[in-house]
């Protein structure tokens, strides 16, 4: 009852408050009322000083705080009677967000391209308070790329899978500028961005815009990369965008709606529903998968004529399909193919793509061969976008295929930019590339030779700084970094053993073959932005108190620790309700307990309760009713 009183008591103190500020009959708005009730009873304590509670908060983010108390305190008098408690949101002072306030104009300009894996997952570890944050993407919304296979043969529906970039950035109480824009041109020496409107409407002579940064983010994503095979632009559907997946699902209808009309030839509707999926990669597999089921499942029954002129066939360049996988994996996937009736084609290199068919040649043999198609689909691997490539020449790195960082995620031969995602790649110093600094440092008493205890010292020391040390113990089962010389501490004459500078590189010479680079997948790039937002929120301070691993070439230590990815594991989605899966410690599971693991794993993963309830109905609605093939 004293909580029903209390919380009576603010309202009519709030209502009669609002009299005099202006309430508006309607209900509409109810102006200042959330900040007089906030400033009233949480400004002062039960003894007449400040309160402690939200202290150190935006005046924003503590009148959120003050409405939510508030609305429980009325609740919790449901007893005593009903209370109803108003509290409007634009009680937020104007000056909060605007740049004249003297606090964010003297804030550092960060700006993150790309609305994807990476961005995103930046944007929601980043402490916003510390920067004046801009988003520039020419989509206005982020996609759950895992899943967009499914979108392809309806099994989920596209907007299931896309969260708008703005709810994601208030439902964090962020405040964070987003221009739905396309970046044309990076300036690394102005600090400028040049955009470009991404936006259907058009206005004159405004279309292209500058934005400056102090500092950059990029994570643009890639493209499909067509390796300059002529005719794949004109005749061959991608699957990088969301858009890209709707477009394939109308296709494949297409293919099957014009194979029934009366005036094809039989051949003509056989090379109409004949699909090929050029990449025998994860997302080449799984489209190849669950086409089939579409097929298989949903298809065949609207369309029992042409059940037997409907062909799949994956083609790979390499021996097998899915060689990122364990080998158990890659030849649970091949063999059923085979029983499914999915034609595989290893060992082929595509020489050109024609309007009716794709050219290849067999390696092997040097045999050529035309294989026809009605729908045909390049998932081959990752391009350059053209921003990046015009980039990449202003800054140096005019021989490579995606923009080369550091260990810390900071482009090679520019200041001030970081990238992450499908659109980089962290090179990680070599160690035999320091040996002699190492040696250098681990000598302290310049005998020109190490005993053990100075070979341990200086190996702690470096295995913060290079993370193919770890690597290389774990896989060679060793316990100790003086393993890494085959030494004990003593030898049989329980005399010190000394090593050269020779046998100290002889000793890592094998270390560096365990850097490999990281896969072009979703949970790098996620893990990436996590770790690069955990560097931006603690930039201001860090300088005061270094916590990375200790310089080699020079005094100190770094400001960061290195990005270390850890690998989560993987999944193959195979058709008809198999799956592969590849886990940490060495676990390969297979079959339909591992696609029932793939379910709860994905579900988890979405990026809020809307997306994830959706994609859920999803599945729940074709396992009742089937996948939708109407074209829309």
């Amino acid at each position: 009852m004293r909580t029903a009183c209390a919380a009576a008591v603010l309202v009519r103190r709030g209502l009669q408050q609002s009299t005099t500020k202006g309430f508006d009959p309607l209900g509409k708005r109810c102006n200042n009322l959330g900040s007089s009730l906030s400033r009233r009873y949480f400004s002062r304590g039960g003894n007449g000083e400040s309160s402690q509670r939200g202290r150190g908060l935006p005046v924003w983010e503590r009148s959120r705080t003050y409405r939510g108390l508030i609305l429980a305190l009325g609740a919790s008098g449901c007893l005593g009677g009903l209370v109803l408690v108003v509290a409007d949101g634009d009680s937020i002072p104007a000056h909060a967000f605007t740049s004249e306030d003297p606090a964010a104009s003297a804030k550092k300009k960060l700006v993150v391209l790309g609305t994807g894996w990476g961005g995103m997952s930046f944007l929601k570890e980043l402490d916003s308070r510390l920067y004046d944050v801009k988003i520039v993407s020419p989509r206005n919304y982020f996609v759950f790329t895992p899943l967009l296979p499914s979108v392809t043969n309806g099994t989920v529906e596209a907007r299931s899978i896309a969260e708008p970039v703005r709810r994601m950035i208030s439902s964090k109480g962020k405040h964070i500028e987003f221009y739905e824009s396309e970046c044309i041109d990076i300036d690394p020496v102005n600090k400028r961005l040049l955009c470009r409107d991404a936006s259907h409407i058009r206005t004159k002579d405004h279309e292209e815009f500058t934005v400056d940064y102090d500092y950059l983010v990029v994570a643009v994503g890639a493209m499909a990369n067509t390796f300059g095979t002529e005719g794949v632009q004109e005749y061959c559907h991608f699957l990088k965008e969301l858009e890209d997946a709707e477009r394939i699902r109308e296709n494949v209808v297409d293919c099957f709606e014009t194979a029934c009309l009366p005036h094809l030839s039989d051949a003509e509707r056989k090379r109409m529903l004949s699909f090929v999926i050029v990449g025998g990669g994860p997302t080449g597999v799984e489209f190849a998968a669950e086409l089939y089921d579409l097929v298989s499942e949903d298809l065949v029954k609207l369309y029992p004529t042409l059940r037997e002129l409907v062909t799949v066939t994956v083609i790979q360049s390499g021996d097998h399909i899915l060689n990122s996988f364990d080998q158990r994996i890659s030849a649970f996937a091949e063999e059923k193919f085979r029983r499914d009736g999915v034609s595989v084609k290893t060992n082929c290199r595509v020489l050109k793509v024609n309007q009716k068919d794709v050219e290849v040649k067999e390696k092997t043999t040097g045999k050529l061969d035309n294989v026809p198609f009605g729908l045909a689909v390049w998932s081959t691997g990752i391009g350059t976008r053209p921003v990046l490539r015009k980039f990449m020449e202003k800054v140096g790195q005019t021989d490579r295929r995606v923009l080369a960082t550091d260990e810390w995620l900071r482009v090679k031969g520019c200041k001030d930019v970081w990238a992450i995602g499908d659109c980089a790649t962290t090179e990680q110093r070599k160690l035999l590339d320091d040996i002699a600094y190492l040696f250098e440092k681990a000598d302290v008493d310049h005998s020109g030779t190490l005993n053990v205890e100075e070979f341990q010292t200086v190996m702690e020391e470096a295995r913060g700084r290079y993370p193919q040390i770890d690597l290389y113990l774990q896989r060679q089962h060793l316990q100790h970094v003086a393993d890494l010389a085959k030494i004990s501490m003593y030898d049989e004459k329980k005399k010190e053993k000394q090593l050269s500078i020779e046998e100290f590189k002889k000793a890592l010479s094998e270390v560096d073959k365990q850097m490999k680079l990281y896969p072009a997948t979703a949970q790098v790039a996620a893990q990436q932005g996590a770790y690069l937002a955990k560097c931006f929120n603690g930039l201001l301070d860090v300088d005061h108190k270094p916590e990375g691993p200790v310089r080699i070439r020079k005094e100190g230590r770094h400001r960061f620790q290195p990005f270390r990815y850890r690998h989560m594991g993987q999944f193959a989605p195979l058709g008809t309700e198999q799956c592969g899966a590849e886990l940490p410690g060495d676990w390969v599971s297979v079959g339909r307990s591992t696609q029932w693991l793939w379910y709860s794993v994905y579900a988890s993963k979405q990026v809020s309760w809307r997306t994830r309830a959706l994609v859920l109905f999803d599945w729940t609605k074709r396992l009742f009713f089937g996948r939708d093939s109407s074209r829309m």
